[in-house]
């Protein structure tokens, strides 16, 4: 099982990631924990130097499996389903310009609020047909370089766009291109599915990336979550990518750390 956590590459308001701040430190800690690899958030990909990053991964003997853009909707809220048309474009093109960095570490990029949160001023129907349509276009381009998208179901109360596996099925069909999938996460599977296992043989192939925390949203092992079920069930889909921890950083970063790859390790995992 190959295990990655997600590391910002600057400091960030969204509270469920362990490590933000420091990326040298924070990398050669979660190094020196026995993680296989790390999950890039990285709000704007003109702030990151793309070869200097991936460079110091590979020094600690990791990898970059997936690369996080919700900072561009926490922090500058930049988002698919806008009102604004100018914001509209500039969220497409944010996740456009992620996509040089994803193809030199052979990294899926994640999309999941920069869809949005449509206010009262947007329909129902007019949120889903800008967010299908952002979703088109960055995949496909995304297909030129050979680069996969995931795609993230959030609960609703985060979002009333994509909250569970099928829907998330359904915006696939409508795009169209086999670059873009999903990353099921199992906090946001607790709330939303009525089997967490369940949804994950319904998905199969669509899974390109896996997030892990608990009922609580802490690391696994600190709540009520079946992860020897989940894990086992996700792997005989045929599942070969990375189990990655997002988190609450609780009690802090290191010792959540360290207790999540503890606990995801001493699984029975066949």
């Amino acid at each position: 099982m190959n295990l990655s956590i997600v590391l910002s590459t600057h400091a960030a308001s969204f509270k469920a990631v362990a490590f933000k701040g420091d990326f040298e430190t924070n990398l050669a800690r979660i190094a020196s924990y026995g993680y296989d690899g790390v999950e890039l958030a990285v709000r704007d990909p003109k702030l990151v130097d793309h070869d200097q990053i991936i460079a110091l991964v590979k020094q600690h003997n990791m990898i970059i499996p997936a690369i996080g853009t919700g900072q561009a909707w926490g922090e500058e809220r930049l988002s698919f389903t806008d009102l604004n048309p100018d914001i509209r474009q500039q969220a497409i093109d944010r996740i456009k310009s992620h996509i040089p960095l994803a193809k030199k570490a052979n990294a899926a990029i994640i999309i999941g609020l920069v869809r949005g949160i449509p206010g009262t001023d947007v329909s129902e129907a007019q949120a889903n047909e800008w967010m299908i349509e952002g979703f088109t276009v960055c995949a496909q381009e995304a297909a030129k370089e050979g680069v996969r998208i995931a795609m993230e179901p959030l609960n609703r109360y985060e979002t009333p766009l994509i909250n569970t596996a099928v829907e998330g099925l359904k915006v696939i069909e409508s795009a169209g291109t086999d670059n873009l999938g999903l990353l099921l996460d199992t906090f946001h599977m607790n709330i939303e599915e009525p089997s967490i296992e369940e949804s994950i043989r319904t998905c199969g192939d669509r899974i390109f990336h896996f997030h892990v925390a608990d009922s609580n949203r802490w690391y696994p092992g600190a709540g009520h979550l079946d992860f020897q079920s989940i894990l086992e069930t996700l792997y005989a889909t045929g599942y070969t990518g990375f189990v990655s921890g997002e988190f609450m950083p609780d009690p802090d970063a290191n010792v959540s750390a360290q207790r999540a790859i503890e606990y995801l390790r001493g699984l029975e995992i066949t």
